[in-house]
């Protein structure tokens, strides 16, 4: 009863793949992966802010 079988997972697949269809799938891998990059260039812009604000005198 912990694990899942071969046959569990086939009927995952079946089931998501009749909720999402074939053309979707890709669709929104590729959204996912346009996140992951806006999330990653996001963090890329903000570090030389944070750089800058890590160098300041403290009083």
């Amino acid at each position: 009863m912990g694990s899942f079988s071969i046959w569990h997972w086939l009927i995952v697949l079946a089931v998501v793949m009749l909720l999402f269809g074939r053309g979707k799938i890709p669709e929104v891998m590729g959204d996912v992966a346009r996140g992951i990059k806006a999330f990653k260039r996001g963090l890329n812009e903000d570090a030389p802010a944070a750089l800058d604000n890590d160098l300041s005198p403290r009083l």
